[in-house]
């Protein structure tokens, strides 16, 4: 066989609720005021000033996290504050630092000021860490103004307040292979025969609530497939639940167009079918559209070879389509293999290409 099915699962748990979106509050912590002090002892009534520096208010970091695959975490904790610095104190002893606070995201997770709508960040690499909130300065004490002509200054700085802001943040889940299609197409049922993902699959609409992620291994490439719910039409204005999720196909690098040979009683009804899937496409991103996409065309046992044969030479005939083509029951897994070692060949020319131009840029 040209590949085996992986054991690995990135499915979103059913238990946890899939969340896309989440807005947080992050404040780093203030630093710590300057001291007052003069130094006094037994035999030293009128030292000098020896009161110490406040400390570093504590900083805020996004950390991108793979054991995750939700923002659902952020439903209930919205705000987060990281440690203020403490005061400075006498004989010259500074105060201690603000502990650092560390926030674990998803990769994948796209980091909007939501004030001002700029993107801040991107979090896409295992472990890839951002400084989101800067913590305040630490305040002077009154050590640090003494001089030749000030012997006992009283003089101090405060600390200063850590930043602070509203943050979006949003989700969009990293594959290498976007699956799309109207409502049971079969997307599900192809990426439970070809990975251990383990998506709903049940003979009506919208079986497929949110994103699922299953691992392919073919050879020696690993490739992440996603499931999103099927589009219909108007789904760019806002119509059925694909257009939420449309998101997750833009960091893709190829898209599998499921179609339903099954439900196709001629090349017209396939043609619409297309044509619907393409609109929505193209009216949500034309980037997305732009993409290179192959047309699979899915529950061919449900017809006799031929006449699927025939049907789908028509399709082509008046789409004038150029790109790959397969035929396939996700059902069965007939033609399945073929087309995981027709994405194995293109993922590996891919990745081919993108060592060349790195070495280029060399």
């Amino acid at each position: 066989m040209p590949y085996n099915l992986c054991n690995n699962n990135l499915q979103f748990p059913i238990a946890m609720k899939f969340v896309d979106e989440a807005r947080i509050r992050v404040e780093a912590g203030k630093g710590g005021d300057g001291c007052l002090s003069f130094r006094r002892e037994k035999f030293i009534p009128f030292g000098g000033p020896d009161g110490g520096d406040g400390g570093d208010g504590g900083s805020i970091y996004l950390v991108a996290d793979s054991g995750l695959n939700t923002l659902a975490d952020f439903r209930h904790s919205r705000t987060f504050r990281a440690q203020n610095g403490r005061p400075g104190m006498g004989r010259q002893r500074s105060g201690a630092g603000g502990v650092d606070l560390v926030i674990k995201v998803p990769m994948g997770t796209l980091v909007h000021n939501e004030d001002t709508g700029e993107l801040i960040g991107d979090l896409v690499c295992e472990e890839e860490r951002m400084l989101i909130a800067q913590g305040g300065f630490h305040g002077l004490g009154n050590t640090r103004f003494k001089s030749s002509t000030n012997r006992a200054p009283r003089q101090t700085t405060k600390g200063t307040v850590g930043e602070s802001y509203n943050l979006k943040l949003e989700l969009q889940v990293l594959a290498d292979v976007g699956l799309l299609g109207l409502p049971n197409a079969g997307k599900s049922t192809f990426i439970r025969q070809v990975s251990a993902a383990r998506p709903k699959v049940a003979a009506y609409p919208f079986t497929t609530l949110h994103p699922h992620l299953g691992v392919v291994v073919a050879g020696e490439s690993r490739i992440v497939v996603a499931d999103i719910p099927g589009l219909i039409e108007g789904a760019a204005e806002g119509a059925g639940l694909g257009i939420r999720f449309l998101k997750h196909l833009s960091r893709t690098r190829l898209l599998l167009h499921i179609v339903d040979l099954g439900n196709c009683a001629n090349a017209e009804t396939a043609l619409e079918q297309i044509g619907a899937i393409e609109s929505e496409l193209r009216a949500y991103d034309e980037q997305l559209y732009q993409r290179e996409r192959w047309l699979v065309f899915n529950k061919i046992d449900l017809l006799e070879r031929n006449q699927a044969e025939a049907l789908v030479s028509g399709i082509v005939r008046e789409l004038n389509w150029q790109g790959p083509i397969y035929l396939i029951s996700a059902e069965s897994g007939d033609g399945c293999e073929k087309l995981i070692a027709g994405m194995q060949e293109w993922t590996t020319r891919q990745e081919a290409g993108a060592d060349r131009d790195e070495m280029r840029k060399i």
